[in-house]
């Protein structure tokens, strides 16, 4: 009976526990593609902002520092149920929440000013003949 009891409490707080992680953002299906001469066209500051896409768009993101394409998600990590949508700084290396001054890292999507402890979320990015962006989670 004590067995039971103490697997009940367990199982209850393992329950509990989870409803009350709600600072996530939400897995959406992401599929999208850019060719690299559309993004030279279209990216201000080796950052390409595209809507419609992910959580709230993304942030198609060209390190120069190791010649690799990345992408995050909009969405800041800071109080992702709010949808604040992150905007690059000027120079491109940043991005900023509009709604608490949080700042990350667009070169690893890590933050760099609090209130932010999370990173942002990433997608993948896979070149595609050379020419062609593939975005995907």
């Amino acid at each position: 009976m004590i067995k039971k009891i103490t697997v009940l409490f367990l199982m209850l707080g393992l329950f509990t526990r989870c409803g009350k992680e709600s600072n996530y953002i939400a897995n959406v299906a992401v599929n999208y593609n850019v060719t690299i001469q559309e993004f030279k066209i279209k990216a201000v500051n080796n950052v390409l902002t595209v809507q419609g896409v992910g959580v709230a768009g993304i942030l198609v993101v060209y390190n120069p520092f190791n010649s690799a394409y990345m992408a995050y998600d909009r969405c800041s990590s800071v109080n992702p149920e709010a949808m604040c949508k992150v905007n690059p700084d000027d120079g491109g290396l940043s991005a900023t929440d509009p709604c608490t001054g949080a700042k990350f890292s667009l070169l690893d999507g890590s933050p760099s000013k609090a209130p932010a402890v999370r990173n942002l979320k990433s997608y993948n990015v896979s070149l595609q003949g050379g020419q062609l962006l593939h975005i995907s989670n």
